[in-house]
């Protein structure tokens, strides 16, 4: 098989190598897909510059999820078949044109479902649909905040809560992206670099505060998010975007945990606050039922209509690194796919 491999970590232009490779066999429980493309998330950026914790040792195939159709299954499978469409979650190995994941991580899907949307299901649809439908009970009215709102999960995770008939604040960064949000159906676009969402959402809301938060970023963001919400509210944190990779890593690992300040259950406790953390990784690890219930649920919202993902980008897998630099620009929105052909 094809596959791209991680040999080093650094710029896209010198991180990845198209090599041959033993095209992988399942085993009990697992199914085989031949990709037709895979999804682009944050993390494989991460995973690149070498900041990414669980990531596999060099060298490597990363990637977190497939579109294809299932060629081979490992016993004991059930509910799938092969020459079936899936949408499905890999632990790594995505990419690459045959890829191996438990069952459970699959999900069948039409055949004439657009790959790109199909692609942004998995990793991104499952952590919007696990934050908001699992970890936290949306009622209409509530004030909820969407921080990176254009991006793929925040994409998302606007959809879900606009279902649930909330009043959504979503940050982003360019005149661009807040028009995207409006047509989106955010209430309150906040323009991140012309003010501090801290003080914009206390501008719109005053001292109401919030009823939950999605936060990708991480560091500061958690600290003025807790700031921010009404005795009730649910910080749900899902990523760690402020976090930057360079020169003297420790050091700017270590300015990045401070940056979240000191969180102490009692406060937490006396104001009725709270803060959740969400890595699909561990879900999909740990606990495969949960995952694949998530799963279905994507797939059938998707097929409802109520779940939109937006492609923000599509490229061939021979260019794999213009894929990585427009994403890590952040100023992609939506989902980027890369397509076999």
């Amino acid at each position: 098989m094809k596959a791209i491999v991680l040999v080093r970590h650094g710029t896209p232009r010198e991180a990845f190598e198209l090599q041959e490779r033993p095209t992988p066999s399942p085993a009990a429980g697992q199914v085989r897909i031949a990709v037709e493309a895979f999804g682009l998330n944050y993390a494989d950026v991460s995973a690149r510059q070498g900041t990414y914790m669980d990531a596999p040792p060099l060298p490597s195939v990363i990637g977190y999820e497939v579109v294809g159709r299932i060629d081979a299954l490992g016993s004991g499978v059930d509910g799938l078949a092969a020459g079936q469409r899936v949408a499905a979650l890999t632990r790594f190995g995505g990419y690459a044109t045959h890829a191996v994941t438990d069952a459970r991580a699959a999900v069948a899907i039409p055949d004439d479902l657009d790959a790109g949307v199909a692609a942004a299901l998995p990793t991104q649809g499952g952590t919007a649909y696990y934050c908001a439908e699992e970890m936290v009970r949306l009622h209409p009215g509530d004030h909820v905040l969407v921080q990176a709102a254009a991006g793929g999960v925040g994409t998302l995770l606007v959809q879900l809560c606009k279902r649930r008939g909330c009043v959504v604040y979503g940050t982003a960064g360019s005149p661009a992206k807040l028009e995207y949000l409006r047509r989106l159906g955010v209430d309150h676009p906040i323009d991140y670099r012309a003010e501090d969402f801290e003080v914009a959402v206390r501008r719109i809301r005053g001292d109401a505060g919030l009823d939950a938060i999605f936060d990708s970023l991480g560091g500061s963001a958690v600290r003025k998010g807790l700031r921010l919400l009404a005795p009730g509210g649910r910080i749900v944190c899902l990523g760690a975007a402020e976090r930057e990779a360079g020169p003297m890593q420790p050091l700017r690992d270590l300015r990045f945990a401070l940056s979240f300040g000191f969180v102490h259950p009692i406060p937490l406790l006396m104001n009725s606050k709270s803060l959740l953390g969400v890595n699909m990784l561990r879900i999909s690890d740990h606990r495969p039922e949960t995952l694949a219930r998530v799963l279905r649920g994507v797939v059938e919202l998707a097929l409802a209509g109520e779940l939109r993902p937006t492609v923000g980008g599509r490229y061939p897998a021979a260019e794999i690194a213009a894929a990585h630099e427009f994403l890590g620009s952040r100023a992609s929105t939506g989902k980027i796919v890369v397509e076999w052909q």
